[in-house]
């Protein structure tokens, strides 16, 4: 009896550890993990200079002060898209194929969609400059041709190779008179550009059959520019998929740009049945409160109209006057300002 009784207890007690182990496990069980929207509407940034500011030992944090890697943070912060540029043969090898494929496998992990951004030059391409990469000054307009379309798809597989997928392509950056200058510049010969262009094109089709390829220019609010531009590419064979757009408005003006570029999106969405996309924005980030009334109205109203796909902050996480920009998001102790609280709300 006293051998009968004692197993009795024994089993009571291991009853009462199990009971009391599952409620201590559900009292201190982790919480579950966020779920992030990366569908939908695009919220996203160009961080670009992510792997060159690390490289310097830029660090970067949470509103809390906790430090955080750069592409988790804007992740957490609502964004669901990175934009990166590529270069192609710079000198100091940032913005390079391979620094552009390590930035898109971290963003690619996250879970987060991609846009890739062709200068076609060893440097900044935009409205002032479209200079053409040192190796291909010498060539004819058919072998410059090919170089667009060749130097297009080594970059494009060499992504394919790591199983990174873009949504978007740009052939061409900031292209309101053409790139390659002067063969491809568009007051000199619409044509020529048009020719340059497609050899891009054709290439991503080759590559992302599925990818979307964007037409980039500056300028979001300039009407007359994208008409010209557009109407231009059009008569001349000229293909895209989406139009894209730059939007820098001033502390004073971003009112009237907003409104301008409104405008400006819904003709080129009825004038050329495309969808459009706000490739960068920005504000200096001492006007961290403006910029969040600038931004909030815009995405508002990019949110109401059915072909516009997104919007890109050009280089947020950019601070302490990095490289002389100041346009970033970020405050000068490496955290994100209120204007980035915008790319977290509701979009589907």
């Amino acid at each position: 009896m006293i051998k009968l009784k004692n197993i009795l207890l024994g089993t009571l007690f291991l009853i009462g550890t199990v009971a009391c182990g599952k409620g201590e496990n559900a009292e201190t069980s982790e919480p579950e993990k966020p779920v992030y929207n990366m569908s939908g509407f695009a919220r996203g940034a160009d961080v670009s200079w992510l792997t060159e500011m690390e490289k310097a030992g830029i660090k970067f944090y949470q509103t809390n002060g906790r430090e955080m890697e750069c592409l988790t943070l804007l992740r957490d912060l609502g964004m669901n898209a990175i934009r990166l540029r590529v270069w192609v043969n710079p000198v100091n090898g940032w913005c390079n194929k391979s620094d552009l494929v390590v930035k898109a496998q971290r963003a690619q992990k996250l879970g987060m969609r991609l846009m890739i951004d062709f200068h076609y030059s060893d440097t900044w391409a935009d409205p002032g400059q479209q200079t053409k990469p040192s190796a291909w000054k010498g060539l004819s307009f058919e072998e410059l041709k090919s170089a667009v379309s060749a130097h297009t798809k080594e970059v494009l597989n060499a992504l394919k190779a790591k199983e990174i997928i873009p949504e978007w392509v740009q052939v061409g950056n900031e292209t309101g008179n053409g790139m390659l200058w002067n063969d491809g510049k568009a007051d000199m010969s619409m044509k020529n550009y048009a020719t340059l262009n497609n050899a891009g094109y054709d290439a991503v089709k080759t590559v992302f059959p599925n990818a979307k390829v964007i037409v980039h220019l500056q300028s979001g609010n300039d009407n007359s520019l994208y008409r010209w531009l557009f109407d231009g590419l059009k008569s001349n064979g000229g293909k895209w998929d989406v139009i894209g757009m730059s939007l820098y408005p001033k502390p004073d003006t971003w009112q009237t740009m907003n409104a301008a570029c409104i405008a400006n999106i819904n003709d080129m969405i009825a004038r050329y049945g495309s969808e459009v996309m706000i490739c960068e924005v920005g504000m200096p980030w001492d006007e961290a409160q403006t910029a969040s009334q600038f931004l909030s109205e815009l995405m508002i109203q990019l949110k109401a109209i059915k072909k516009c796909m997104g919007i890109f902050y050009w280089e947020p996480q950019s601070y302490n006057n990095w490289k002389g920009y100041t346009l970033g998001a970020f405050d000068k102790t490496g955290k994100p300002t209120i204007a980035l609280s915008l790319f977290a709300a509701p979009t589907n």
